[in-house]
């Protein structure tokens, strides 16, 4: 897949995190509709410096990540979520874009920060509003009055035109390829409701979850910040997770003309998750959190018109990067796009001798039932490893993510 040539890996000794939360995940046009990311990135930063104990003030880099341009302000979303948090101003902030992956980008970029330039403390955000995204035009400066030629950027942002597929066709190609059929993804689908339906009404999701509701983020010397709620009120859960039998599933017309319908796919939500990463010397000083270990990450291209098996290249690489094998693995987010996509990754893994224990891969879920904000899902499924770990005494996790365009990524955590 990678044809022959090395995937992109690195491994860290004394890279640390001191602390992961995210916001919950809200159904498109829902409850934080009228939330642009940036708001959803200062909540969740402010969340993990309150749960975390540790002080803004000791910040020396903000990275994130956010896909669409979903608020007239989207230019200066790192910066704005760095200085409404409390991060000293002269502090410099990026965002980085890897798609699908881009909070699991954040996460690993932090890690070489820590590790090359001498940074003792990194704020992680990522953020991403799918309902925000806009109704666009590229074509309209210059040209004549009337000649409109807007469309909708989240529908024409999925489809890849190198490959003229969208990422629905992708999972199809691979529904083909892996001869899986549609009581196979309704199945996947199903479990991953059921998993997710009683890890929150066990309480499970809420350690990772800070509640939202209508607020104001002020910084004096500039501009205060606020924010509503669509309906007003405080937002605590997921609002996509739900019975869904699998003979409910059976009953959803295909969207793509194959066996991937909007039972089985990625849901579509709006959400933010936040993390610390900090260096060995400043996660020794007494006080500090520590969560885990940032152990090993990669990232891998595959052929666009498949991107969704990214993760058969970059899971062996992180693996080997790390020193471990699948065995060695307590807990796995394989990030669910499509449940053609997940199965076909699985499948594959099996004959590479590589598998993976299915008890072991998104005991709580996946984006099937939780959903996929694009920007920030890396770094949320990072929280849920770390939070899963500790909840279950496992030692091992990984964060593993498909990329649209052709890529994979995995990221490997270990519990302290």
């Amino acid at each position: 897949m990678a044809n022959g040539k090395a995937a992109l890996t690195a491994s860290w000794g004394d890279v640390w995190l001191l602390g992961g939360v995210r916001t919950p995940f809200a159904d498109y046009n829902g409850p934080l509709a009228a939330v642009s990311p940036t708001d959803l990135g200062i909540k969740a930063a402010r969340e993990v410096f309150k749960r975390s104990g540790l002080p803004p003030q000791d910040v020396g880099a903000v990275i994130t990540g956010s896909m669409a341009q979903a608020s007239f302000d989207t230019y200066c979303l790192p910066r704005h979520i760095g200085l409404y948090s409390g991060v000293p101003i002269e502090v410099p902030a990026h965002m980085v874009q890897r798609v699908c992956g881009t909070g699991l980008e954040v996460l690993m970029q932090a890690a070489d920060f820590v590790t090359h330039k001498d940074v003792g403390l990194t704020l992680c955000v990522g953020a991403e509003s799918m309902s925000r995204n806009p109704i666009a035009s590229y074509t309209m400066r210059g040209f004549r009055m009337g000649a409109v030629d807007f469309k909708d950027f989240l529908w024409e942002a999925l489809r890849d035109p190198a490959a003229d597929a969208s990422m629905g066709d992708t999972a199809e190609n691979l529904a083909r390829q892996y001869q899986i059929t549609r009581p196979q993804v309704d199945a996947y689908a199903a479990r991953s409701f059921e998993r997710a339906l009683a890890a929150q009404q066990s309480g499970f999701l809420a350690g990772e979850i800070a509640p939202v509701k209508s607020e104001a983020f002020e910084r004096e010397g500039f501009k205060p910040r606020a924010f509503k709620l669509k309906g007003g009120k405080e937002l605590g859960s997921d609002t996509h997770i739900r019975p869904s039998p699998i003979e409910v599933l059976a009953k959803i017309p295909p969207a793509f003309g194959g066996v991937q319908t909007g039972g089985n796919s990625s849901a579509i939500v709006d959400g933010a998750a936040a993390a610390l990463v900090a260096s060995c010397d400043y996660a020794k000083r007494p006080g500090k959190p520590s969560l885990a270990r940032i152990v090993a990450g990669a990232t891998v291209g595959v052929p666009p018109e498949i991107m969704g098996i990214g993760p058969i290249e970059a899971i062996p690489a992180a693996l080997k990067a790390a020193g471990l094998t699948a065995k060695d693995l307590d807990w796995v987010e394989l990030n669910e796009a499509f449940a053609a996509q997940s199965l076909a990754v699985l499948n594959d893994l099996d004959g590479k001798g590589f598998e993976l224990d299915r008890a072991k891969v998104n005991p709580n879920g996946g984006a099937i039932a939780l959903g996929h904000p694009l920007g920030a899902t890396g770094a949320i499924r990072a929280a849920s490893v770390i939070h899963g770990l500790r909840r279950t005494g496992g030692r091992y996790g990984m964060v593993t993510m498909c990329v649209g365009a052709g890529q994979g990524a995995a990221g490997i955590f270990e519990r302290l």
